[in-house]
């Protein structure tokens, strides 16, 4: 899969994706991951990508032109891939958001920076995403999760794709707890029913726990989460032993 970037911090994307399972990835030539300079399609010997705002205003205002010509380019070098811009008024990235982006050719990411774009560079993009309700100085954090996201779902990035199928929000819930050595620390100790051999119950007692946990700290996920005979009475069984004191 091939994720282009525009920004006008390229130096940003070296090291993040240099080490670990993308690095690793990228040497595979399972992704490629570029990130060009805004800059390069600024006109002038100053190369301005940004503007004072009409109206008054602090801050400056990053200008349609540069990012216009910009996708021109790769739009035409990359035909089949999606442009997403980078944006605190965009729909809030999910992982069903990954699920679908993992499946196309290729990303084009518009990071902004300063007040924002120009609002006439929005009809040029496919979808906007933000991260959630909070702002960070500039586009290129966001767009850095958002290829770590959809990167380890293409297939033979993980060393195990079963990694990416049990991961939280993988099927709307939030992943059950792990465990590993030592059996026991700072007194306490690995659940019995781990150390068991028992396949089936390890797996009622996983599914139990992605319930419990899911309804302590995200109950909302439970109104879209898809839900078995099952999974209703495992969290039925919870909320009960919840309602009569039991560990939170």
């Amino acid at each position: 899969m091939i994720f282009d970037v525009l920004t006008l911090f390229p130096g940003m994307f070296d090291s993040p994706f240099a080490d670990s399972i993308i690095g690793k990835a990228v040497e595979k030539d399972l992704l490629q991951i570029s990130a060009h300079n805004l800059r390069n399609w600024a006109e002038g010997r100053h190369q301005v990508t940004d503007d004072t705002p009409y109206g008054g205003g602090d801050g400056m205002v990053m200008k349609p032109e540069p990012v216009a010509r910009a996708l021109a380019d790769l739009r035409r070098e990359r035909p089949g891939s999606r442009v997403l811009l980078m944006s605190p008024q965009g729909k809030p990235f999910r992982q069903q958001d990954a699920r679908e982006l993992a499946l196309e050719p290729g990303l084009i990411l518009v990071c902004g920076r300063y007040e924002g774009f120009d609002e006439r560079i929005r009809p040029l993009v496919d979808v906007e995403y933000s991260l959630g309700d909070f702002v960070l100085t500039g586009g290129e954090l966001a767009a850095m999760v958002i290829i770590d996201a959809v990167a380890r779902l293409i297939p033979g990035v993980l060393g195990s794709q079963g990694s990416a199928v049990t991961d939280s929000f993988s099927d709307g819930l939030l992943e059950h707890p792990h465990y590993t050595r030592p059996v026991e620390f700072a007194g306490e100790r690995v659940p019995e029913v781990l150390l068991s051999g028992n396949h089936a119950a390890i797996a009622r007692w996983r599914r139990r726990e992605q319930l419990r946990r899911t309804l302590l700290r995200r109950p909302e996920l439970l109104e879209t989460a898809s839900l078995s005979a099952e999974d209703r009475r495992l969290l039925e069984e919870v909320r009960n032993e919840l309602a009569d004191g039991g560990p939170a």
